[in-house]
């Protein structure tokens, strides 16, 4: 501002501005500033495309090729092949062995292979009904109560005690004594099969009727009745049992396992300790000499009082051989302590 009023009072006098700028110390006293603009252009070489010094009638067929190529490359079956060529064919991948998990000492499979099956041996209509023998070996579910894990006492101990506190002390004793409908719906199903007529049922009592019910569904599916409340040994292993029943279950042959309870059982694992059982009974029936058969799958049926369509628990031969071997850590832990 103080510049520009200094100019106006040198216009108003003429040659004042020629002067001023012919005085040289004004230059020094009043500087100018000039700007200026100017663009720089910086031109780049241009790169040298490295694929122009390769021969490219050497490569021609194989550029071609690769165009010309209609499947997609990312297709499964290429890629497999590819990986087939350049490093052979893939491995088969084992599970790893998980930590803390036990392997039987004395492996015994559930298949005995040293068992010769004559054909046409095993046609009787009559199922087998082999007395349990009295001796030194322990039974199935002798074992398993002798071996019950401190989780699985505790659990029943807790039962116990609820029961007691629901129905008292005699209430309980009259409840454990009626676990001997148990046995009577046995009977009445071996009736039931035995005389190929289902008219037995209305033959059973009233505390039974409602298990009949409850598994008259299931008895559709049942034929070719092998064996019926016959007891079986191990030979090898030196353990019996009683099996309930072994039969086609939709055309398998199964060892089944009639099972009564108050409350629902959906699942395999509500069963607690049964499945075991049954896998020790497949055993057991596969070593017996007196078996003109082999058994390669279960069947779990819980039936109820009150009528209810029961459960069925079917284990085919894969959780067969794993409850097989729980089977046998189980005797190996009670012959340790015995």
């Amino acid at each position: 501002l103080v510049r520009m009023h200094f100019l106006q009072i040198l216009s108003r006098k003429l040659g004042s501005l020629e002067m001023l700028f012919q005085i040289p110390f004004c230059q020094k006293q009043f500087p100018y500033t000039c700007l200026s603009t100017s663009a720089c252009v910086h031109s780049k070489k241009k790169k040298g495309n490295s694929y122009e010094q390769v021969d490219q009638e050497k490569y021609k067929n194989l550029v071609h090729s690769v165009i010309s190529y209609k499947t997609s490359a990312q297709t499964p079956e290429p890629i497999l092949e590819e990986n087939n060529l350049l490093y052979g064919p893939p491995a088969k991948h084992r599970p790893p062995i998980k930590a803390g998990t036990k392997t039987p000492k004395n492996w015994v499979p559930l298949i005995n292979p040293g068992k010769r099956i004559l054909p046409g041996s095993s046609d009787s209509n009559i199922p087998m009904k082999i007395g349990l023998q009295r001796t030194k070996m322990p039974s199935v579910t002798h074992i398993l109560q002798q071996t019950l894990s401190p989780q699985q006492i505790f659990y029943l101990e807790r039962w116990k005690q609820k029961m007691i506190e629901e129905l008292g002390k005699e209430g309980f004793e009259e409840y454990t004594k009626s676990k001997s409908n148990h046995k009577l719906f046995h009977s009445a199903l071996e009736s039931i099969f035995l005389s190929e007529d289902k008219a037995a049922r209305d033959q059973g009592e009233d505390d039974v009727a409602g298990y009949l019910s409850s598994v008259e569904h299931v008895l559709e599916d049942i034929s070719e009745m092998k064996a019926l409340e016959s007891g079986v040994h191990h030979e090898t292993l030196q353990y019996l049992g009683l099996v309930h029943c072994v039969a086609k279950y939709r055309g398998q042959l199964c060892v089944i396992d009639w099972k009564t309870s108050e409350k629902p059982k959906p699942f395999l694992q509500n069963t607690y300790d049964n499945p075991l059982q049954v896998a020790a009974y497949i055993g057991a029936i596969n070593h017996d000499a007196n078996y003109d058969f082999q058994v390669r799958c279960g069947l779990i049926v819980v039936t109820y009082k009150n009528g209810s369509p029961a459960h069925l628990h079917f284990m085919d031969p894969d959780l067969c051989s794993q409850y097989w071997n729980k089977w046998l850590l189980r005797l190996e832990e009670y012959m340790a302590k015995n």
